[in-house]
């Protein structure tokens, strides 16, 4: 077996500091940090190839081995930019619409592909780390899983917050969520 471990980015800075690329801010390093002190080791590492996610990375403790043009989750017509957190049932819905086989099916397709790519790099037994994007992620994380209990599952991706998974025999297998740690000084 092989483990792939997903995050989401980390807390980005807002208003006029935004910048280009969302940079983290202060407050999404220490996230990062935090995060990366208890994860890894990992053989293989890949980010998007947004700003946001190489600084989680970096963040994190880990050497970034590539960066990777990811589509958005968020599919016009689809999936509205964040409707997965109006969402009583956010992985149910989204498996739902990734079964009609329309657009969104096929950005899932291209996420669970890199996911794929990502963790078979690495050896019987090794890991890897992917982080993305919050709406990418939800949406690949059922294509990898289509059968899975998604009504199950709980909240979309906040900042940091992960998943390990599971691949063997070119399947991925098994989910555990980790959600990261929630803060007064970290807005959601």
């Amino acid at each position: 077996m092989r483990w792939l471990d997903v995050r989401r980015h980390s807390l980005t800075k807002k208003g006029a500091t935004r910048g280009r690329g969302s940079h983290l801010s202060a407050d999404g390093i220490a996230l990062a940090r935090l995060i990366g002190s208890g994860a890894g080791p990992y053989e293989h590492v890949v980010t998007s190839a947004s700003p946001r996610a190489v600084e989680t990375a970096v963040a994190m403790g880990c050497a970034v081995d590539d960066t990777v043009e990811m589509p958005s989750g968020y599919v016009p017509e689809e999936i509205p930019r964040h409707a997965q957190w109006g969402w009583a049932e956010p992985y149910r819905r989204l498996a739902e619409i990734v079964r009609e086989g329309r657009a969104a099916a096929a950005v899932a397709e291209a996420h669970r592909a890199i996911w794929a790519d990502t963790v078979g790099s690495v050896a019987e037994g090794g890991s890897a780390l992917l982080v993305g994007h919050g709406g990418a992620i939800e949406l690949a994380l059922v294509a990898c899983l289509p059968d899975a209990p998604h009504d199950t599952w709980g909240t979309p991706f906040a900042h940091c917050d992960g998943v390990r998974i599971g691949f063997t025999g070119g399947h991925f297998v098994g989910v555990e969520f980790h959600r990261a740690p929630r803060s007064p000084v970290r807005p959601d």
